[in-house]
């Protein structure tokens, strides 16, 4: 049984199972994969709009340092340009130069800033020789101010070419804006959610669901060619005892009505009945349920029928639950689809490879040879049955034989370090070349996940409530509410936004406490702000009459407030940040990018107003605020939300 994992089955094709399970819901699984391939389209990586709008504004683009994007990116275009002047100054190599330039944490300390001692000199003082770079610096027409601050350089861009090349770039690429070509050709297997059949999604299931699920998004938006994978926990003796709990507990009536809940229900009940006769009771509920999973491996035809039925059952209701959360995978598996013949080549191998030791029947590997933190684990059981790592070893090289993959991703929470640095380093002795691109994204727990009357509930009760609270909220302003087409669809959106946003907000590897107020407000940083930033940026377009064909050839020269620079320096971040976010898997740096973007555009528009100006001037204004729009559209939506255009 896999706790807190994540996994396989479909690779592109309309069929919801393979191999042991019969079609599920096939019609409303297909409707959904449909959307879904056009909601996630190939990006275009052969765009040019960054050199022609240089070229319009009689520039070129400068020397192209390795490792540099300038095609997709616009700081690369600037540092590039920086690279090669800096190189000229103080005849420092080009590749420690390039790599040095980092962004400052704040936007007074200018776009790009370089501290002199990451430059490797020796016997320099680095205040002086920022002092004497800066102040010999060409700045070209990229840079409008050089200058040294104590050890650092900061280099702060030319605003008028930033206008022309950032608004022109979102706007020709809108949802590709951002998306850089470092993966082409590249292959990523994520394996995430992984819940376990039977029971409902609780808290530690919905981490690994949308960290993810933004991280397949991400690696796509980097080239990489993704397959998602739901590894289900859905084979082990516990299925042994829920057929037993069934039949004293069982109604087919609630079965049919709501699965999930009611396998539950009975697989609680039939846990407290075994807790009650006790661990050593002869003949008891754990002897019945460990002898029905001995009938399952043995390939029992009756009791394969009632565990294929509770698997089918669950994860149709699974499918609607992905589907709400904008989650879509390219291939359900699970223990149960791990061969035997493949557990056996794995075992075989352990022997082979002088791996395994016995201990009163069972079977163990000694890993303290190779790491002395990892101990000792079980990898077959005194009574021939599998256990769950063993099945991991098989399906990690079932699935490097399907899909070639250049990285494998496990999104599997903090309480299961040591079990996948395990399962990491099996593999390893085993003598498999593609184990080291095998990478464990961990997540701390949420505490405190209950409903407001206190009750400890599953992510379907979060959401309706969520949901609740939002209806609540926005039918307080009934002008508006009277626009919105779909007001419950929407009140669902927002809901969602505010539940993934509080989870993403903070580092994953941190505990989070999950608190109500906090996230269904929309003062403040969370997911109903975002929704609600988005929502008042579509209301500028509508309201400004002036049609979007206009915006392409916009006279941007006329942007010459300070709030309007600022909102563009932060719009040519976001490539970085998207990089940023990959080195990292970290979903905070998007959502904490996402909600700077947002203040920023809140504090133009006293400032930067679009209605009642001259014409010139209201389009550019209007071109800066769809840049804006498009920029946090593309953010929310590679976090997993649905941005909406009324709320």
């Amino acid at each position: 049984m896999n706790y807190l994992r994540t996994s396989s089955l479909i690779r592109r094709v309309p069929i919801l199972f393979q191999r042991k399970t019969p079609v599920v819901s096939t019609l409303k699984f297909n409707l959904r994969y449909i959307h879904s391939q056009f909601s996630h389209r190939p990006i275009n990586m052969s765009v040019q709009t960054l050199t022609s709008s240089l070229s319009k504004l009689g520039l070129d683009q400068p020397e192209l340092v390795e490792g540099s994007q300038p095609e997709y990116n616009v700081i690369d275009v600037m540092r590039n340009y920086i690279t090669d002047e800096l190189h000229k100054v103080s005849g420092v190599s080009k590749d420690i130069i390039f790599p040095a330039l980092d962004t400052p944490n704040v936007m007074e300390k200018g776009d790009l800033i370089i501290p002199i001692p990451r430059l490797r000199l020796k016997g320099v003082n680095p205040k002086e020789k920022a002092e004497e770079w800066a102040t010999g610096f060409a700045k070209g027409e990229y840079l409008s101010e050089v200058k040294a601050e104590g050890p650092f350089i900061q280099f702060f861009f030319n605003k008028k070419v930033l206008f022309n090349l950032v608004i022109k770039d979102v706007l020709t690429r809108t949802t590709d804006y951002g998306a850089l070509p470092l993966g082409v050709g590249k292959k990523l297997a994520i394996e995430f959610s992984s819940p376990n059949i039977a029971k409902p999604f609780h808290a530690g299931h919905l981490r690994s669901t949308i960290i993810g699920g933004f991280l397949a998004n991400l690696y796509e938006k980097l080239g990489w060619d993704v397959s998602r994978i739901n590894y289900l926990g859905d084979w082990g003796k516990q299925f042994g005892l829920l057929a037993i709990g069934f039949d004293k507990f069982g109604s087919e009536e609630s079965l049919e009505k709501d699965p999930i809940n009611h396998l539950f229900e009975v697989y609680v009940k039939v846990n407290q009945e075994m807790t009650a006769e006790g661990p050593d009771a002869v003949g008891g509920i754990n002897d019945k349920a460990r002898e029905y999973f001995r009938k399952m491996e043995d390939g029992d035809e009756h009791a394969l029928k009632i565990w294929k039925r509770f698997r089918e059952l669950s994860i149709d209701k699974y499918v609607d639950t992905y589907a709400r959360l904008n989650i879509r995978y390219d291939e359900y598996s699970g223990e149960s689809q791990v061969s035997k013949e493949k557990m056996k080549f794995a075992t075989d191998l352990f022997e082979k490879r002088g791996l395994v030791h016995e201990d009163r029947g069972a079977k163990l590997i000694d890993l303290t040879k190779f790491n002395k933190k990892l101990g000792k684990c079980l990898v077959q059981k005194s009574d021939g049955t599998s256990i769950y790592l063993t099945r991991d070893v098989g399906e990690a090289m079932g699935r490097y034989e399907k899909y070639k993959f250049d990285k494998s991703i496990y999104v599997i929470a903090c309480q299961q370090d040591l079990h996948v640095a395990q399962f990491f380093e099996i593999l390893k002795q085993m003598g498999f070349e593609w184990a080291k691109n095998m990478e464990h994204v961990n997540f701390g727990l949420v505490l405190g996940m209950s409903t407001r009357k206190g009750t400890v509930v599953f992510l379907d009760n979060i959401l309706e409530e969520t949901k609740e609270k939002m209806h609540e909220v926005m039918r307080k302003n009934e002008t508006k509410y009277a626009q919105i087409e779909n007001p419950d669809k929407i009140a669902d959106l927002i809901g969602i936004s505010a539940v993934m946003i509080q989870d993403m907000q903070s580092k994953r590897i941190n505990n989070y406490e999950f608190k109500w107020d906090r996230m269904t407000s929309f003062e403040g940083d969370t997911g109903p702000y975002l929704q609600y930033a988005h929502s008042r940026l579509r209301s500028v377009q509508r309201k400004s009459n002036i049609d979007d064909s206009k915006l392409a050839n916009a006279n941007l020269d006329l942007l010459t407030e300070p709030a309007a620079e600022s909102l563009v320096r932060i719009l040519a971040q976001y490539p970085d940040i998207i990089k940023k976010a990959q080195k990292t898997h970290e979903p905070s740096t998007v959502v904490t990018y996402l909600f700077q973007l947002s203040h920023v555009v809140s504090q133009c528009y006293d400032i930067l107003w679009v209605a009642g100006q001259e014409e010139d001037l209201a389009v550019a204004r209007l071109a800066l605020y769809a840049a804006a729009r498009q920029v946090l559209f593309n953010g929310m939506t590679l976090l997993g939300l649905t941005p909406v255009d009324r709320m």
